[in-house]
């Protein structure tokens, strides 16, 4: 979908913006509001639910546990300026407990053996292991629009 298709459709422009791209940007910020973007390979449950694998000791993960507050962004950046869009998120972050592991591990492992990387081990993802899981729940969310404007997806 192009940037003028938000007007008419953003739900689906932001559904083919998240479809066709494996990485998001993540802004965390600490304690003190300094802020930190860092990309993460993400999987998805609709438009409500990101997920992705990092290393506790990542300043990112490090400013969640602090500061659970995050923003996401997804956009093609091989589009030429004025050509593509973007999805912004404000969303609720966390490292997904034991009780959700096996839920956040099923949305994970299909986009990843989708794009024939194999899947996570749930071991792979407990201590001692360097990974776990963490995932945003969607707050609010909007695209760029052809005219450089936010239209909410609702």
């Amino acid at each position: 979908m192009r940037p003028e298709d938000a007007a008419q459709d953003p739900r689906g422009l932001a559904r083919a913006l998240i479809a066709d791209n494996s990485y998001l940007t993540l802004a965390t910020a600490d304690l003190a509001g300094v802020p930190w973007a860092t990309p993460v390979w993400f999987a998805h449950r609709e438009l409500e639910m990101f997920v992705w694998a990092s290393k506790p000791a990542a300043r990112h993960s490090r400013n969640i546990s602090a500061n659970p507050g995050v923003s996401l962004v997804i956009f093609d950046s091989a589009k030429a300026p004025g050509e593509g869009s973007a999805l912004y998120v404000s969303a609720d972050a966390a490292l997904v407990d034991e009780r959700d592991l096996q839920d956040a591990l099923v949305v994970y492992n299909a986009k990843s053996r989708k794009q024939g990387l194999g899947e996570w081990d749930p071991a792979n993802l407990r201590d001692p292991a360097p990974h776990r899981l963490y995932r945003a729940v969607a707050r609010e969310a909007f695209v760029l629009d052809d005219h450089d404007e936010r239209v909410e997806v609702t």
